[in-house]
């Protein structure tokens, strides 16, 4: 096993794992056997949406949390170089055009420049994270994945369908939508998240008003993510239980979002 430490700075949160990794010899999978996580909330991309840049006081707070996980790092002796450590920003980094003093900062404390990437390569990652530690749905000797009506096959050990997966990362910037089995067949980075959503309608509180502005806006997103990602349901998947059947442009509203990985398969 080789001690890895990865970072994921969001507009939102920025976060830490470090663990022992080792790839699966039988499904070819990075497994991850976790020692240590931290998530802190430091807002990285307060004002963005409105002005473009990163604000003095967010890039000071993020810098200071790099500095305490380069300290975690170091007392976890994760070596602080780019083949043992892995830092990834996203929606707040890429939108601002300051972001060189972001990069530059980061690259003082950890030695390494963080990567901020597109969109299209968060969703991916949110992806191949979700796999991470998943079964691969590979039918076993030992066990029959077919029910005894002849159903689709079941995904060992999860109780679902084996098939597309739909991942949702919402996150504070940005939101990826992301459908696969093994890799992703069809994805979306829709730029929306609960910061921009609360900056735009919701600073000045929670009104009807602001509320059905913020749901509108919500809405003519998952639309425009219809267009390129299946969010039908599977055939006979009844979905979460609610008033009314989810129509497919609304379905991706009820499945759970999976956090932007912290370490992902390249």
């Amino acid at each position: 096993m080789t001690r890895v430490a990865a970072v994921d700075c969001g507009t939102n949160t920025i976060r830490l794992l470090v663990a022992d990794a080792a790839r699966d010899e039988r499904t070819g999978r990075a497994r991850l056997h976790p020692l240590h996580r931290s998530s802190t909330i430091v807002r990285l991309g307060q004002g963005v949406d409105r002005t473009g840049r990163l604000d003095p006081d967010a890039l000071a707070r993020t810098l200071a949390v790099v500095r305490e996980y380069a300290d975690t790092c170091d007392n976890l002796e994760v070596p602080l170089n780019a083949e043992h450590v892995r830092f990834v920003a996203t929606s707040a980094t890429r939108d601002a055009e300051n972001r060189d003093e972001f990069v530059g900062g980061v690259l003082a404390v950890l030695g390494i420049a963080p990567e901020v990437v597109s969109g299209e390569e968060e969703a991916r990652l949110s992806f191949a994270g979700s796999l991470l530690g998943a079964d691969d749905g590979a039918p076993s000797a030992e066990a029959d994945n077919t029910d005894r009506a002849g159903q689709a096959p079941v995904e060992q050990g999860s109780g679902y369908p084996r098939g597309p997966r739909l991942v949702v990362d919402l996150g504070g910037g940005s939101t990826e939508l992301v459908l696969g089995v093994d890799a992703p067949q069809a994805a979306c980075s829709l730029n929306t998240g609960s910061v921009r959503i609360t900056e735009r309608y919701l600073a000045d509180g929670v009104t009807p008003a602001a509320e059905e502005a913020a749901r509108a806006e919500v809405r003519a997103l998952l639309d425009r993510a219809a267009d390129a990602v299946d969010l039908a349901p599977p055939p006979g998947w009844s979905g979460l239980p609610a008033p009314s059947a989810p129509s497919p442009r609304t379905l991706s509203a009820w499945i759970p979002s999976t956090a932007t990985p912290l370490m992902a398969p390249s």
